[in-house]
């Protein structure tokens, strides 16, 4: 599928200003003198930045997130052991859609060959069940299992991390965007190399939906994580971060690429759970995750409480606008209206968290008040979330406020709700014959919704400047790649954290002491290798050249 929000929000985050060498600058001069660059220019350019990707960053195909300039540490979302690569995106699957991309735009076989690596190193890796991990470990099981008893174990605010469950997650869009990747593919050349992963992968969000339609986070089902108290929540129905809709989006991919009927019951299920697990008035919303049994709102992580989410109900409405979209049905849009009005009944007042943008993330069951996240401690052993009603010295890691666009959200639905359902649904990919679509040509130059799968072509608007194609072509170093400023660092891996609290002040730090793993920003970023940078600036000269 094309990057979703999520995806493009990660990569943004890890995408900092890059440092021009001083002895680049032909291409800017050229500019300056009234010449475009060329787009032979460009093309060597992309070239040499994905040579040094795909033949000094990667490890036998996969990737990480960033790398020091002599590859001496390397991250994901967390520090990586050398032979790991990294699922989440901007990771080895973006990087294997950026390659497919840059091959449709380009016709060298060169990208496809690194889009195939790509594929082969999330091969490797694939559950066999046919979903991914976050990450994983080529050295094998017993190098990942060390990650998690070690790294991963101290990372107190990436409570993710910290237990080895040995299944799959649906969390961050990893599975989904690697599914998608196995599609693609597979479909360029029909290689039937690829298609043992491609139909686990399939099988595997068939066989981990509920009958109601929604996915857990993790599957196979497990469960023994249960943190402080908090029980298990991998098992629940997920709304978070997309992961409903990211398996619909991935489902309809399969029925308009090909044709498989078996998709298109899941499909409409999995839409339908939005409808299933809408609460009733007078507090019309979604939590971030709901309990399969009764549908009700349910806690995560112990910094996320059992209570409903703002940001997710906006999100979900959206998605909800988006089946419109797909369907015609006028059900997606019929309680549209008043969980819009409960949104904006939220708003908070101005004297509250002043600067903050103005709706709580948690809503309290029952009586509509926020509740804010704090913590105290100083590592993963001796620390703690909770949860109050105190807007001051809330944690920084994760915001206890969101910004919620009404006012955008009542003009689409105005909008939707004058549309016939038959013109509203005229270009869905529900409607068309099964494998009679083809996929859109380019992933990662763009957001693109759900409702958009049919687009096939980069539009001449959305067309990189010659200014800014100039300026990419400079930047790009000697060696190949575009130094980044890496804003994340983290400790290195010392040990244990003790059960006795360090001295100092943690609660609204993104790292704890010194044996906190977590990732933090860093007082005076130093430049490195950023693979979300190379995807934006290579997806930026793609549209340069195709557009």
């Amino acid at each position: 599928m094309p990057l979703s929000p999520l995806t493009r929000r990660r990569l943004l985050a890890t995408t900092t200003a890059t440092f021009a060498a001083a002895a680049a600058m032909a291409p800017l001069k050229a500019l300056a003198q009234g010449a475009a660059p060329s787009k032979d220019a460009v093309l060597a350019t992309m070239k040499k930045a994905t040579t040094f990707m795909a033949e000094k960053a990667a490890y036998e195909g996969g990737y990480v997130w960033s790398y020091l300039p002599d590859f001496s540490r390397r991250f994901g979302e967390m520090e990586a052991f050398p032979t790991m690569i990294w699922v989440q995106p901007p990771g080895t699957a973006t990087m294997g859609h950026l390659f497919l991309d840059a091959y449709h735009a380009t016709g060298d076989e060169y990208y496809y060959d690194a889009a195939k690596k790509a594929a082969q190193a999330l091969i490797k890796i694939q559950h066999p069940a046919g979903g991914w991990n976050y990450m994983g470990d080529l050295a094998g099981p017993e190098s990942l299992q060390k990650w998690y008893a070690t790294i991963g174990r101290n990372g107190w605010r990436l409570e993710e991390f910290q237990h080895y469950y040995g299944n799959a997650t649906f969390d961050d869009e990893g599975t989904a965007e690697s599914c998608q990747l196995m599609l693609r593919i597979y479909l360029e050349k029909k290689d039937k190399a690829f298609k043992p992963a491609l139909d686990k992968a399939i099988q595997f969000v068939l066989d981990s939906q509920y009958p109601v339609g929604g996915w857990p986070q993790r599957f196979p089902l497990m469960s023994g994580f249960e943190n402080k108290g908090h029980p298990d929540y991998t098992g629940y129905i997920t709304f978070n971060d997309g992961v409903v809709d990211e398996n619909v989006k991935f489902l309809i991919m399969v029925w308009q690429a090909l044709g498989d009927k078996r998709v298109l019951d899941p499909i409409k299920r999995a839409m339908d759970v939005y409808i299933a697990a809408h609460q009733p008035m007078p507090q019309p919303g979604w939590g971030l995750q709901h309990t399969v049994a009764d549908l009700k709102p349910a806690g995560a992580r112990t910094y996320e409480p059992k209570a409903f989410a703002s940001h997710t109900t906006a999100g979900n409405l959206e998605n909800l606008m988006d089946y419109y979209e797909l369907t015609g049905d006028p059900k997606y849009l019929d309680r549209i209206p008043e969980t819009i009005d409960w949104l904006a009944s939220l708003k908070l007042p101005d004297n509250v968290a002043p600067g903050k943008p103005r709706y709580p993330t948690f809503i309290e069951i029952g009586t509509n008040e926020p509740l804010y996240v704090h913590r105290r401690g100083s590592n993963v052993f001796n620390g703690e979330y909770f949860i109050d009603k105190h807007w001051e010295n809330t944690i920084v890691h994760y915001s206890s406020f969101r910004a919620v666009n009404i006012d955008k959200l009542r003009k689409r639905y105005a909008a939707l709700k004058a549309t016939p359902p038959d013109v509203a649904s005229k270009d869905s990919p529900l409607k068309v014959k099964g494998g009679s679509r083809p996929l859109p040509k380019y992933f990662t130059t763009k957001t693109l919704s759900v409702s958009d799968l049919n687009v096939v072509a980069l539009k001449t608007s959305d067309r990189t400047s010659d200014a800014e194609a100039a300026r990419l072509m400079a930047e790009l170093n000697a060696e190949g790649w575009w130094p980044t400023l890496m804003k994340a660092v983290s400790n290195p891996y010392i040990g244990d954290g003790s059960t006795t609290v360090t001295p100092g002040e943690f609660s609204q730090t993104r790292v704890g002491d010194p044996t906190d793993t977590s990732p933090y920003i860093a007082d005076v970023p130093k430049p490195g290798i950023s693979t979300g940078a190379y995807i934006e600036n290579m997806a930026a000269l793609i549209r340069y050249i195709t557009a």
